[in-house]
């Protein structure tokens, strides 16, 4: 194998093949660089090396067999192996919430500086991607400085993510924007080295501290999660004062200092991130004495929780007041469109709430239903949209894939057994359905409104 002075590029390490950690070690090894992924779990180290994505993202998985197939892309179970080969290691391993309580889960994390450090006996850098409580790169640092043998020359820098499920490729090789955390000019250089063609592309590249670079990402899905709920807060006062949420949304989307994106209102957010890294920021300023300053996020939380309760009434409503003996056609289970993530999903819990209520539920998804048996044997699955309302006596849409925006009402219609259908996301065309005969309702929407 090529040295890197033979390649012009340092080698890299991907520690942690999750979702983060595959989509970062195959774009890495498309920009020139070889990359080795480093996971515990030796199953999916096989399936990675066979070209097999164990999770749906569109364009990754082209990306990891062209990877595997140049050699510049490999994957190992050996740490040593691992620390050998790397002059860059990238840490991607899981912060999950901690069970019981708000805080993060930092096992993962602490457990792989523990096996690298000790092994890391020349000059490198270990940049962490995680996301993680502010201080959290402090005390890594720390904890790396006494453990390898190359003493201050291995250093430890932070460069979160910001990708988005279902854009995780773009997003990487065209990030908008590149956070370091860096201890040192060196490990700054280092760093640009790495991001050199998103940088010449003019991705922004911004050198900080440890911790604003840890703050920067928690932050950055606070105020993303604030949006989402306040327009989801004015969709409850929309229901009451019998006004329009999505024109009040358009309207206010106007204004450049609010601005679009993330004003569309429906059933909420979920997935990984969102919901357990606002917790995790809370519990943080706890510890920090600052809990008063982001205490408005558990407010945050509780209206995105109470959107799923409101998605409950609403199909109950449509159901004739009650679920018993009621038969419910659900499309959508994934978090959102383009992943077949189900962690935390609105859509998988809105759907187990009502069979637990009495109904009887079926369920289709283009991409995430393995998944959501796994996680709901109990529920019923079906192979497309149709089959999944057929006899349906209400249509809820939970999660927005493009082939249910453009589903054709009356098609749909023949097969239900009631056209009743909420729109959990306020993604289809309440004329086009009402003129169908569907009986439309939708989050924070007046019953007679008849546009888009």
């Amino acid at each position: 194998m090529a040295s890197p002075a033979d390649t012009g590029k340092r080698r890299i390490t991907v520690l942690g093949t999750g979702y983060l950690g595959t989509a970062h070690a195959a774009c890495l090894a498309s920009l020139g660089f070889e990359v080795l992924g480093v996971d515990v779990s030796a199953a999916r180290i096989a399936a990675l090396s066979r070209g097999e994505l164990p999770f749906h993202e569109p364009g990754l998985g082209s990306l990891l067999r062209t990877g595997l197939a140049s050699g510049r892309l490999s994957f190992s179970t050996s740490y040593p192996y691992a620390a050998a080969f790397g002059d860059v290691h990238f840490v991607c391993v899981g912060t999950p919430q901690r069970a019981g309580c708000y805080a993060a889960d930092l096992s993962q994390l602490t457990g792989c500086i523990d096996a690298l450090g000790p092994l890391l006996n020349r000059p490198c850098l270990v940049a962490g991607k995680s996301t993680v409580p502010v201080g959290t790169a402090a005390d890594l640092a720390a904890r790396l400085a006494r453990l390898s043998p190359a003493g201050p020359a291995c250093e430890l820098a932070w460069n979160p993510e910001f990708l988005r499920e279902g854009h995780a490729v773009a997003d990487t090789l065209r990030p908008d924007r590149i956070v370091a955390g860096v201890p040192s000019a060196r490990a700054e250089a280092i760093l640009r080295g790495v991001y050199a063609d998103p940088i010449r592309a003019g991705a922004p590249f911004l050198a900080t501290d440890l911790a604003t670079a840890e703050l920067v990402k928690v932050a950055a899905n606070a105020f993303l999660a604030t949006k989402i709920s306040f327009i989801n807060a004015m969709a409850e006062v929309c229901e009451a004062a019998h006004a329009d949420v999505m024109m009040l949304s358009e309207a206010l989307g106007h204004d450049p200092r609010i601005g679009r994106a993330a004003l569309r209102p429906g059933l909420g957010f979920g997935g990984g991130c969102l919901p357990k890294d606002i917790r995790a920021f809370m519990a943080r300023a706890g510890e920090l004495g600052v809990e008063p300053a982001v205490s408005f996020l558990r407010e945050v939380d509780d209206i995105n929780l109470r959107r799923r309760a409101r998605m409950v009434d609403l199909a109950r409503e449509l159901a004739g007041g009650s679920f018993a003996g009621r038969n419910i056609g659900v499309l959508g289970v994934a978090f959102k469109p383009g992943s077949d993530d189900i962690r935390d999903s609105p859509a998988l819990d809105v759907a187990a709430t009502i069979h637990g209520l009495g109904a009887s539920v079926r369920l289709f998804d283009p991409v995430a239903m393995s998944q959501a048996r796994r996680a709901h044997p109990e529920l019923s699955f079906a192979d497309s949209a149709i089959e999944a309302v057929t006899g349906a006596d209400v249509t809820l849409l939970l999660t927005e894939w493009q082939e249910f925006r453009e589903a054709d009402p009356e098609k749909l219609g023949a097969a239900v057994a009631r056209r009743n259908i909420v729109d959990g996301r306020n993604a289809l065309d309440a004329g086009r359905w009402r003129a169908a005969g569907w009986h439309y309702r939708a989050l924070g929407r007046p019953l007679g409104h008849a546009g888009k």
